[in-house]
């Protein structure tokens, strides 16, 4: 395969879930502002939600951080690389870029989803509006992986497309996580009332993994368990275990096809390894954001890693 077919895969994939994940980051948001909150009303979760976003830096300092500023910003922003427009912007000029790579089942499904957003008014989101919003964003990041997964070859172009979607979700994961960091800073004596497990099961719905949640550890909503369940379970299918699995099975599987491996398989392995070997009491005595920090850095390097051995041209 052409490393910038190569290229266009991972990034259409990464693009797609990016998408799915502003969402989930925003729903984080929308639902922590429900509840009481430290700090001045309901802005500590928008700001909260920026900082995790990984987009705070773009945001313009004199805009209020409320929701229908932070919302038009992560949705409909031209100059914010990762807003949801832009996302489905990008996913589908890699898709157009190598057409011919992908199934007429997932075009139509990145070309149905991004003529759809262009229609939504580019305006302020009414709070009424914006979970369905939410809720579709979330369906088009569905209906495109139920395509690729029914349609496509399971060849070394999957494996590309999984590289992506994985090595977006495990960021993402992080993030999700670091927002109830972020929530808690202004006032840690909230840590362990009513409002600090209801914000840690708002991370588990954000994830969509509250039904899942309850199957493995029943009503115990811990912030242990919670944290287990998204960071070292390898059953759940958002947490970091799972993904870093994923991502080291698929590289295994290049490795074959291309009778050659590098750097980035050992580094792969690396970090699962770090995952396999961790233990919840360490991670919270060590600091659960500084952990998640940690990870996030890694999941970069890991990802140029990807794009340095396979030669791709960098988005």
């Amino acid at each position: 395969m052409l490393s910038r077919t190569a290229d266009n895969l991972f990034w259409l994939s990464r693009y797609v879930e990016r998408a799915e994940n502003m969402a989930r980051l925003m729903e984080m948001g929308y639902r922590m502002a429900l509840m009481p909150s430290a700090g001045d009303g309901n802005r500590s979760e928008w700001a909260s939600v920026l900082s995790a976003s990984g987009c705070a830096q773009g945001y313009d300092p004199e805009m209020p951080l409320r929701q229908a500023e932070v919302t038009d910003y992560l949705i409909f922003n031209r100059d914010n690389s990762s807003s949801i427009l832009n996302c489905f912007e990008n996913a589908r000029a890699n898709a157009r870029a190598m057409r011919t790579a992908i199934t007429a089942e997932m075009w139509e499904a990145l070309n149905n989803a991004l003529m759809e957003l262009r229609r939504t008014p580019m305006h302020n989101l009414a709070k009424t509006d914006l979970p369905e919003f939410i809720d579709w964003v979330k369906r088009q990041g569905a209906l495109f992986r139920g395509a690729t997964d029914s349609t496509i070859l399971r060849d070394d172009g999957y494996d590309f497309i999984r590289l992506g979607t994985f090595i977006e979700r495990a960021d993402n994961t992080a993030r999700l996580l670091d927002v109830k960091y972020y929530v808690l800073l202004p006032e840690t004596s909230m840590v362990g009332d009513g409002v600090d497990n209801y914000q840690w099961t708002t991370v588990l719905r954000a994830a969509s993994s509250l039904r899942a949640f309850h199957w493995v550890y029943r009503d115990d909503y811990s912030p242990y368990r919670i944290a287990h369940f998204l960071i070292l379970n390898p059953f759940s299918p958002r947490s970091l275990a799972h993904c870093v699995e994923q991502i080291t099975n698929h590289l295994e599987h290049l490795a074959r096809h291309y009778g050659k491996r590098g750097a980035v398989h050992s580094q792969a392995v690396e970090i699962y390894s770090l995952l396999t070997q961790s233990q919840m009491e360490e991670i919270f005595a060590q600091g659960l954001h500084e952990f998640l920090s940690d990870f996030l850095m890694r999941s970069q390097s890991l990802s140029s890693a990807i794009a340095e051995t396979y030669y791709f041209g960098g988005q």
